[in-house]
């Protein structure tokens, strides 16, 4: 069992320690249980050059060797599944469940992309001109430098280094400062797997390690898991260097309840996809658009779960269905939110608050009475609070649920085939769920539409984001 004191980043296949230590506290109890370095820009750009090195090697490698590799990752994490849920738990102030299963899901990401290493396509080799025959290749990119969230550090971690190292690419990952624990075991383990410098872990802050790395011209692309703002604040670093970017960022994803709702499903599903992961997850459903007829039953529903939920340190108690948000910062943000909507004219039918407990919680907490132009319906605010409005009928659900910046997620919810695929056809966003809200699966493409981002996680296509095309024409010079 690896102890917090013992976890340190990996570059080039050795443990990296220097930098001014940085805090880790446990957001359940508002101790410190720990410290990491900031290795700053000077660690970003010995990672960079470790990453360099190890890429033409890692490049030539037979993608059934790397796919032996994520294999070996998987394995491995499944093996010590107990030390890495700790962790996450304590990191991030989840459930130990919910630990678990995020740790269960990241290990078969990882499989699923060792797979796809094997079977990537291309155009078929022909002729398109006379006498010149045209070969289609995918190779990789080179360094990649992967910035990861704190809501999911693991689960998303896996959809980041899986498709980069599939196709062939070398890794440089920054995980959150304040949720940095399993990434830096997750670097130990893959030590031993991996040839030194094919994946590097450094840990600091984002305006010093992740804008190094986002600067830095060896850099091929950066693939960052986040906010909004930080993905703009992203680009504009990259901008000279002209790097590819990979963005998965916010959402404000809508919920569309018409008449003939199956609300007894509904109200099976809404629980876990408002309050989930204490309502830090960007497809959470954080703005439900019912029918009139309907609201009063939407509201009880919400209003329901959210007063039912056993909020506390799930890491010591196991009935915790929802933990703290991540960090007293973050709690003070989502608070902030709530109160300017109450104090805007809007109402608190469940929470608007904070429990009496240690650490950075927030009720679970349901607003009506909200305008659409509102703050609290048109920002993202990453925690667990949702809004309930009406609609007047499917055209006002569809303007509604398009009437904001984001477009990363959403779901209908009817019994009209009919109307749920037309809904599904004109809401701008990358997944939209019937009579659902949450699944995804390794196999389908996941990201958004507008300013919730640039490409395509999980999936075939996310490896093929992590690669390039190259077309090599061959003249043929046949005998006369």
């Amino acid at each position: 069992m690896a102890t917090i004191a013992d976890l340190t980043p990996y570059v080039g296949g050795r443990p990296y320690t220097q930098g001014e230590a940085a805090s880790v506290v446990e957001p359940a109890t508002g101790q410190l249980i720990g410290r990491v370095p900031d290795v700053g820009a000077e660690g970003a750009a010995a990672a960079v050059q470790a990453a360099k090195e190890a890429a033409p090697k890692w490049a030539a490698t037979l993608p059934k060797d790397r796919a032996a590799a994520l294999l070996a990752i998987a394995d491995a994490m499944e093996a010590r599944i107990d030390e890495f849920a700790e962790l996450e738990a304590r990191d991030v102030g989840k459930p130990l469940a919910a630990a678990r299963g995020e740790i269960a899901s990241a290990a078969d990401k990882y499989r699923f992309f060792a797979g796809a290493a094997r079977t990537l396509t291309t155009a078929a080799s022909a002729e398109y001109k006379p006498g010149i025959t045209s070969i289609v290749r995918r190779e990789p990119l080179g360094v990649v430098a992967a910035i990861a969230p704190w809501n999911y550090p693991m689960g998303l971690t896996s959809w980041k280094i899986g498709p980069a190292l599939a196709g062939g690419n070398t890794v440089v990952l920054k995980p959150a400062l304040d949720t940095s624990l399993t990434a830096l075991l997750l670097a130990e383990i893959a030590n031993d797997i991996l040839p030194p410098g094919v994946l590097n872990v450094v840990t600091g802050s984002g305006p010093g390690v992740g804008a190094a790395l986002a600067t830095h011209p060896d850099v091929a692309m950066v693939s960052l898991t986040g906010g909004t703002d930080t993905g703009r604040r992203l680009m504009a670093l990259a901008a000279p260097t002209v790097k590819k970017m990979h963005l998965e960022l916010g959402g404000k994803a809508p919920v569309l309840v018409y008449d003939d709702a199956d609300l007894d499903a509904f109200a099976a599903v809404v629980r876990g996809a408002v309050f989930r992961n204490s309502g830090q997850d960007c497809t959470a459903a954080t703005r439900v658009y019912t029918s009139p007829k309907l609201r009063d039953e939407v509201v009880d529903i919400l209003t329901t779960a959210a007063k039912d939920i056993n909020v506390g340190n799930g890491f010591v108690d196991e009935s915790v269905e929802m933990g703290p948000v991540v960090s007293e910062r973050h709690r003070k943000n989502v608070v902030g939110f709530v109160e300017r909507a109450l104090a805007s004219g809007a109402r608190a039918a469940a929470g608007g608050g904070t429990p009496d407990l240690p650490g950075s919680y927030v009720d679970p907490t349901v607003i009506v009475g909200a305008e659409q132009s509102s703050e609290i319906v048109q920002e993202e605010i990453f925690g667990p609070v949702v809004t309930v409005l009406t609609h007047n009928g499917h055209e006002d659900a569809v303007a509604k649920a398009n009437d904001i910046a984001y477009g990363l997620a959403a779901s209908v919810w009817t019994r009209d085939i009919d109307r749920a695929l037309d809904a599904a056809q004109r809401i701008q966003a990358g997944t939209v769920w019937i009579n659902d809200h949450g699944p995804t699966a390794a196999e389908m493409p996941f990201g958004g539409y507008k300013q919730s981002g640039v490409g395509r996680d999980l999936s075939v296509h996310a490896v093929e984001d992590h690669m390039q095309l190259k077309h090599v024409a061959v003249t043929l010079r046949s005998p006369r």
